[in-house]
């Protein structure tokens, strides 16, 4: 089997996705760790135990992507539109899905701890066995499916993160 430079990939990704789902049928570790796939229309690829780690989809149009078991610690997925997509068994940590639209989407098993989900659409994923949910940032815009697609017992009521917390001499007076 040829082996192909990590800019090779991202070219048969976007022109042949077949081919890459092929050829990756014989391969095991690919790493395509902080490559670029900003602005692209992918469909039915097949990322299963891939390295992505640092990689961004930021605008991208992602649809029946398969992520299963994949490393998407620090992914940038802001402003991606992602519909159908199988994350579950993958390592989301401290990846960015602000502004997303992450529609139908399974999560289970997926370690969202530190994922930013800040304004993110998660209508209809399922996120009810997905890990370190508690630990992942999100605000009072963000999505969320029904309950029976979240874990028992998670709050999503509005959490602030950090950037959010002031010492008590910002705090405001009722001075007059």
């Amino acid at each position: 089997m040829l082996d192909y430079t990590k800019e090779e990939l991202l070219s048969l990704i976007e022109s042949t996705p077949e081919k890459f789902n092929e050829w990756k049928r014989d391969k095991e570790d690919i790493d395509l760790s902080e490559v670029d796939f900003s602005n692209m229309a992918l469909r039915e690829i097949d990322f299963t135990d891939v390295d992505l780690n640092s990689s961004s989809f930021a605008d991208c149009n992602l649809a029946l992507v398969n992520f299963n078991g994949a490393d998407l610690t620090a992914v940038d997925f802001t402003r991606a539109v992602v519909t159908e997509c199988d994350f579950s068994e993958s390592i989301l940590t401290g990846a960015d899905c602000s502004y997303a639209q992450m529609t139908y989407c399974n999560f289970t098993d997926c370690d969202m701890a530190g994922t930013v989900l800040s304004e993110t659409d998660l209508t209809s994923s399922d996120l009810s066995a997905a890990e370190n949910l508690n630990s992942s940032r999100y605000d009072s815009d963000t999505i969320w499916p029904d309950d029976d697609m979240l874990p028992e017992g998670f709050d999503m009521a509005c959490k602030d993160d950090l950037s959010s917390l002031k010492d008590d001499e910002d705090m405001p007076t009722n001075e007059y």
